[in-house]
């Protein structure tokens, strides 16, 4: 348990620093922050295992920046170098901890620089930044060592401090040559930072490689917050149909408040059931790797803004065990161009999220804890429902089995639901699945593609000068490839079932954005032969014929 008497005050942290943590509205340190914190001002190498959500990125940021800090104020006047490196295994998660940095930064931007160089598209002006040689820079394996083979980036005679973050995946993402490779251009002194949500094979390869009588960190805690915080159900759906029957009555009646992210097991998959979703006027988006880097942390920074309420993922590429030594670019049927360097269940922030709900069972144990890692995060609530099909009550056991407490008592209990009183739904169920046809799935796949790569390239510098059109850009819109039927949007008073009426909300409008980013509507021109109106005096019978 973290000691509430130690607050980031007690931690001989620069005020600038604490400053920013004030502002971020952090009232005490999380227990991988005490615990960590501390050890590596004194300069100790990190082995760090922490669950999804404990504050990872800030116990390793603020001694990173403590120590920078330090090294300018009080060492002798060195030349500006590269002094910290931040590895990451995805492109979005290198982004949100260039953030997070940036944020806690916030009062010394003037004396540490920080540099995100995981995009490959942006190679040139990555280039251009690295002259400038930033206090920090932040990446992936593989565009850190491209930077180093170029010559635009050496780390040999200044790196000080290097960090792994989700350490885990690292290997497993296909970056183990590149780490070994990587290893070559650091020095060799130089203080080390491990995080890891897991303790595995990889994490005890890459300790061997970077770390130095290191202190090991396994902090106390559930793999996920208690029943208090996180309430957690399941759902058994006797057949597939029954899956979307249920989720479009908890959406359509309004039954799920605030955000939810619904997980399913391919693109394809994800795709299907937007465009399901799609037919009764039900907004959503696909956080779909095919997407620009661009785009798709726009549509992680809306949804946390709350431009829209769902956004269907796809963990297969982060952690369907890929093979070792090879990028899990090529996943499940329909999954197979997306970027090996994107993920979305491990490690990226999605703010105030109210539901994970697993549409499709995930498939390991540890695929549903980073799932259900998405909500309850700090100290906010949140639940967890999970879709599963008799056949799949074997896997369900495994999870159980995993998350069970030491009393015994099971965790995922059984959500209430009466499926009789939605019957009257069902019709319209098998109306929707029948429009969406495989050939709709990737004609709407290859329009949202296109439009994005139009959105991401053609009009950067556009947004760029003009950000506010940049907010009023929505990414759940209607595809409509699929033949979409008007009628099913609305639901007649008659079939909402006797004991939700009066309760339920199912003409629920598309949220706006917010106030200060809509556009002002411009009167539409109108065509003057169309409403020309004469404004004469009317003639007299009597003028008429004299």
């Amino acid at each position: 348990m973290s000691d509430p008497t130690i607050g980031f005050e007690h931690m001989g942290l620069d005020p600038r620093l604490l400053q920013a943590v004030a502002d971020l509205g952090w009232c005490r340190p999380t227990l991988i922050q005490e615990k960590a914190i501390p050890l590596a001002l004194e300069g100790k190498d990190l082995l760090a295992r922490a669950r999804t959500g404990s504050g990872k990125t800030a116990a390793y940021a603020l001694p990173m920046l403590q120590l920078l800090l330090n090294r300018k104020v009080t060492g002798p006047v060195v030349e500006q170098a590269v002094r910290a490196l931040v590895l990451v295994p995805t492109k979005e998660l290198a982004k949100q901890a260039q953030a997070m940095i940036k944020q806690l930064g916030t009062y010394c931007a003037r004396d540490i620089q920080v540099a995100d160089v995981s995009a490959a598209e942006d190679s040139a002006s990555q280039r251009s930044v690295l002259i400038e040689k930033p206090d920090v820079v932040v990446g992936t394996p593989t565009r850190i060592f491209s930077h180093l083979q170029q010559g635009n980036l050496k780390l040999r005679d200044s790196l000080e401090l290097l960090v792994l973050d989700e350490a885990d995946l690292l290997f497993s993402f296909g970056f183990e040559e590149e780490l070994k490779s990587l290893l070559c251009h650091l020095p060799r002194i130089y203080q080390t930072f491990l995080m890891s949500a897991t303790f595995n094979e990889d994490v005890q390869a890459l300790k061997e490689l970077v770390l130095h009588n290191p202190v090991t960190l396994k902090l106390q805690e559930s793999q996920l917050p208690g029943p208090d915080q996180l309430q957690q159900f399941q759902v058994v759906c006797e057949t597939e149909e029954n899956k979307f029957l249920l989720l479009y009555a908890l959406l359509k009646l309004s039954l799920i408040q605030g955000k939810s992210l619904i997980f399913v097991s391919t693109l394809e998959r994800g795709y299907r059931l937007r465009l399901f979703l799609e037919q009764f006027s039900i907004p959503a988006c696909v956080l779909n790797g095919e997407l620009p880097l661009r785009s798709r942390c726009h549509i992680i920074s809306q949804f946390n803004q709350g431009f829209y309420d769902c956004v269907i993922a796809t963990d297969a590429e982060v952690l369907a065990a890929p093979v070792k030594g090879k990028r899990p670019g090529r996943g499940a049927k329909g999954d197979r161009a997306s970027d090996p360097e994107s993920g979305v269940a491990r490690g990226i922030d999605f703010h105030q999220v109210s539901l994970v709900l697993n549409f499709d069972l995930p498939t390991t144990p540890e695929a549903y804890i980073h799932r259900a890692g998405r909500t309850a995060r700090a100290n906010n609530p949140g639940v967890v429902l999970t879709f599963l099909l008799p056949t799949e009550q074997g896997q369900l056991g495994q999870i159980e089995e995993l998350l069970t407490g030491e009393n015994g008592a099971p965790v995922l209990l059984p959500y209430q639901f009466q499926m009789e009183e939605i019957e009257g739904f069902r019709y319209r169920c098998r109306d929707a699945m029948r429009s969406v046809t495989k050939q709709a799935i990737r004609e709407a796949r290859l329009k949202e593609v296109k439009e994005e790569l139009l959105r991401s390239e053609k009009l950067k510098t556009y947004f760029e000068d003009n950000p506010r059109d940049l907010q009023l850009l929505r990414h759940d819109l209607p595809l409509h490839p699929a033949v979409v039927k008007p009628q099913l949007g609305n639901v007649p008073d008659y079939l909402v079932p006797p004991t939700l009426r009066g309760l339920v909300h199912p003409h629920k409008k598309r949220k706006k954005p917010p106030s200060s980013y809509r556009k002002v509507k411009k009167g539409k021109a109108q065509n003057p032969l169309r409403s020309f109106k004469h404004r004469g005096q009317k003639s007299t019978p009597a003028a008429a014929h004299s």
